[in-house]
């Protein structure tokens, strides 16, 4: 069984549908025979990385709000990450374009990697406070899940694979998904969205049923 999921390593309900899906996926019978392969989604690819400027400020320009919703909004989104383990950390995250940590992620996939990249990226932007469109951050994440510097570097000083995240956003747009993360289970049922374990669980055993 396969389930494919598009991300976006800088969408908060991404990483906290992630810890929905991996709980459901633990309940699963059939865990051992599942194959899971993340695909590149960017929410806003015309971001721009903004190290200097405090993420309530950042939503609360691009959403035309108040600081004080904009703060409001956050606290909603770091309680819904705490009751799944997360602790979001937004008064430290860094407003970062994701194009070059989706780079990284198909470089990982290439090595069979790509489930410890999307954590160790989702961890870098929500948890750790980092920036994730810097060339050294990226190194160092890479180096980490056990790439080699100079492969990472030499990534990206090239376009190398660009291709990969485009034909997945393109494949994405064909499908009809405009937002994520979007989970598709063994090409027969899709969950939109960080729902409940449950609602995993349960489709996970419909898919395999048939």
């Amino acid at each position: 069984m396969k389930i494919d999921i598009w991300s976006d390593v800088r969408c908060p309900f991404c990483y906290i549908g992630k810890r929905k899906f991996e709980k459901a996926l633990s309940q699963f019978e059939h865990k051992d025979n599942v194959e899971v392969e993340w695909h590149s989604f960017e929410l806003d690819p015309q971001a721009e990385t903004q190290p200097g400027l405090n993420f309530n400020e950042y939503l609360a320009k691009i959403k035309g709000q108040s600081i004080e919703w904009a703060r409001e909004m956050n606290q909603y989104v770091t309680n819904a990450a705490a009751e799944i383990g997360l602790a979001f950390n937004f008064d430290q995250m860094v407003v970062a374009n994701s194009f070059h940590a989706h780079r990284l992620i198909q470089l990982a996939k290439s090595l069979g990697l790509g489930d410890q990249a999307e954590e160790s990226l989702f961890a870098a932007h929500f948890i750790e406070g980092k920036n994730i469109a810097d060339r050294d951050t990226l190194a160092l994440i890479g180096v980490g899940l056990g790439i080699d510097r100079d492969i990472v570097a030499q990534m990206l000083d090239s376009e190398a694979f660009t291709d990969e995240v485009r034909y997945d956003e393109k494949t994405a747009q064909d499908i009809g998904i405009n937002g994520v993360p979007f989970f598709i289970i063994d090409q027969k049922y899709s969950v939109s969205g960080a729902q409940p374990p449950e609602t995993f669980l349960n489709a996970l055993n419909q898919s395999w049923q048939g």
